[in-house]
């Protein structure tokens, strides 16, 4: 037992004071380790990204994996130098496809063209990972849609032989990825046909996580499948965890989305929260996507909104498929890596002056100073029973500042339930900000203000606080991309997100600058168009990155068939915040009739769903008919839209072109297996 466990568990004590008990549930040394890493990789790669799909299904071709170029030193020195300490890679996704040559399936890696079967993609990794000083973990998908045997009890005996490959092949494994996607339709070996399971008995989690333990004792364990892990999911891929997040559950029982977005108050078991999302809209690579790389500004977001909030982030980078990262992909992180540096480059805290209004028995073992000392081993404690309490810090000289960060010692457990922070300015305390939990790592973005002094309440904790650090910053100005929509007239309007900065745009597919047009106000459009916009602020000279729309024909005269509501139309406004829902009264199948008001040569559709929170009528399964006349209509395009329950974004079909008038999106199924249906926004593709 370590030095820190026995003082956290028996309270030992500094001369004559004692150290804190611990409270609550604390978390275990693997935890410990898995928390302070902070920001790690995953990487998506399978036979699905040749063919331009989320999930495949099982029975993609083999011959489709020959990357070109694959090279898993370049994902290790991207990662590496994004500030990375770890890359998890999809061994296994849905489709089945091995990226290891598994004696146990002939689909895999060493059937493939790639290397001429020699091939072992995690292999590679993990050599990668050792040579950069990265940690590896493990993502291995419970749904096998190619396995003849999935939904059988001897699926389990296969899935845990794949396990034990992948444990002991190797080397160290920080984490073990469990998706909870199950059942559903899948090739099965040739049976083409849809197999339900029961997810929270069919696995038998807690033999499969027995196995685990004895193979990798040092690894955590995520799992959205039906069984307590280490780790647990935040409720959405977009990420984000809540403003209020415990790192407590309850270890049995069922976990609503509340609790998993912001963890349970007085739950009786460790279980942080891990935040997992994607540098691109989606999971694996597509090249429409290559433009909507999420820009530095976003993933600044996702920063305080996931490390910011007492979580971790785990971003993907999406692997093109001739095996390598893509340079957009690449630049992003790279900058997001630059901009947090500079966010915390100086603390404005290390070596002020503190004072606290309580300090544990009087000593300087557990003094206002532990929470500037830099080390995260000690911290200040307040006595026993005391649980509001100040510190306050006199930064020496009015400073300006824009960032608070503050770390409880969680080894004793996450005590802090509110708290606020006040600066003196020009003589006078103001309140600057008012917050609930803090745990591992809180962050707050404040208004730039300069201050002398800098006082932290903690104004509510379940026991004693313990703060092991606090830390000013001020962060630098980046602006972020604007947003441009049109509407159904045509109309283009571009809105910066802080709604202050001067906007520029072209029109031609130039990259605009401070030369180009002004933007003045929304102006009307035709036919397809191709607009970038930068927000730009003239007082600093600092521009946003390169917002990127491209827009099909206009949607000026359609009809929406079959309804006098006029609220459909929220559905062809080009605000994805608006959305209509089909009447509950309607049974499945459930269809949207809509005349574009003239014959087109389409080629696909965009369906954006309701983000609505709890995701209302949310289509998971589709038929796309077209027409010429409205009498007679054509099957073009069918099948599921992929993880859009945890991931809703615009879904965008291709088919064979064709020419017609009229479309029909035919609803199967949503994701609340009732009658709802709901559409955030509704467009076509033309050739």
């Amino acid at each position: 037992m370590t030095w820190l466990l026995i003082l956290a568990s028996t309270s030992i004590s500094f001369g004559q004071v004692k150290a804190p008990a611990s409270f609550g549930p604390v978390p275990t040394e693997n935890q410990m380790r898995w928390q302070e890493m902070e920001y790690y990789a995953f990487v998506h790669f399978s036979l699905n990204t040749y063919t331009d799909q989320s999930w495949g299904y099982g029975n993609e071709d083999i011959s489709l994996f020959n990357p070109s170029a694959l090279d898993c030193r370049q994902w290790a020195r991207i990662c590496k130098e994004a500030g990375m300490k770890g890359i998890i890679i999809t061994a296994k996704h849905h489709s089945g496809f091995c990226l290891w040559p598994s004696k146990y399936t002939d689909y895999s890696v060493k059937n493939a063209p790639w290397k001429n079967g020699k091939g072992d993609v995690v292999r590679q990794l993990a050599d990668a990972c050792k040579e950069y000083g990265l940690k590896l973990g493990i993502y291995l998908s419970p749904w096998d849609r190619n396995h003849p045997d999935y939904g059988k009890p001897e699926y389990i005996t296969y899935f845990r032989n794949q396990l034990t490959e992948l444990l002991t092949s190797y080397g160290p494994i920080f984490e073990v990825w469990f998706d909870g996607a199950n059942g559903g339709s899948g090739y099965y070996g040739g049976a083409n046909e849809t197999r339900t399971i029961d997810r929270t008995t069919y696995y038998d989690w807690r033999n499969t996580y027995k196995l685990i333990r004895r193979l990798q004792p040092d690894c955590v364990i995520w799992n959205d499948g039906g069984d307590r892990g280490d780790l647990r999911w935040v409720g959405t891929e977009g990420g984000w965890v809540g403003e209020t997040n415990w790192s407590l559950l309850n270890a049995t029982g069922e976990v609503e989305w509340n609790m998993l977005h912001h963890g349970l108050e007085n739950g009786n078991a460790w279980v942080p929260a891990e935040v997992n999302t994607s540098i691109r809209p989606e999971w694996f690579y597509h090249p429409n996507e290559d433009a909507k790389v999420k820009t530095v500004p976003r993933l600044m977001e996702t920063y305080y909104n996931a490390i910011g909030r007492n979580g971790t982030l785990l971003l993907n980078f999406p692997i093109m498929p001739n095996g390598l990262i893509h340079p957009n992909d690449e630049k992003a992180a790279l900058g997001f890596a630059e901009a947090v540096k500079e966010a915390f480059a100086a603390d404005l805290a290390a070596g002020a002056k503190a004072k606290a209004s309580n300090a544990r028995g009087n000593a300087l073992e557990f003094g206002a100073a532990k929470a500037l000392d830099g080390n995260k081993d000690t911290y200040w404690a307040t006595d026993d029973g005391v649980t509001n309490a100040s510190l306050t810090i006199d930064l020496g000289k009015p400073t300006t500042f824009n960032r608070f960060l503050a770390q409880e010692y969680i080894r004793l457990g996450q005590r802090v339930k509110a708290f606020s922070v006040e600066a003196l300015v020009d003589g006078d305390w103001k309140e600057l900000a008012r917050a609930t939990t803090i745990g591992y790592k809180r962050i707050l973005r404040l208004p730039s203000v300069k201050a002398t002094q800098v006082r932290f309440n903690i104004t509510a904790s379940k026991s004693c606080p313990v703060i092991a650090n606090i830390g000013i910053y001020h962060a630098p100005q980046i602006l972020d991309v604007p947003a441009i929509t049109r509407n159904q007239p045509g109309e283009i309007t571009i809105t910066p997100v802080d709604g202050e900065s001067v906007v520029y745009y072209t029109l031609d597919g130039s990259t605009p600058t401070a030369k180009s047009g002004k933007y003045t106000g929304p102006f009307p459009t035709e036919g397809k168009v191709e607009v970038k916009a930068i927000a730009y602020d003239p007082i600093s000279g600092k521009s946003s990155p390169v917002c990127h729309e491209r827009f099909d024909i206009s949607r000026k005269s359609w009809k929406i068939m079959g309804t006098d509501d006029e609220k459909a139309y929220a559905i062809l406004d080009g605000n994805p915040a608006t959305a209509w829902h089909q009447s509950n009264n309607m049974k499945m199948p459930v269809d949207l009739v809509i005349d574009l008001g003239s014959e087109q040569d389409l080629c696909g559709f965009r369906y954006f769903p309701d983000q609505g929170i709890g995701g209302p009528g949310i289509i998971t399964r589709y038929q796309f008919y077209v027409s010429g006349d409205n009498e007679e209509w054509a099957l073009v395009d069918q099948g599921e839209f992929s993880n859009i329950k945890n991931n809703p974004l615009e879904q965008i079909k291709k088919f064979e072109a064709v020419k017609a008038r009229y479309i029909r999106l035919r609803a199967l199924s949503n994701t609340k297996g009732n009658n709802d249906i709901g559409y955030a926004e509704v467009d076509v593709i033309t050739k």
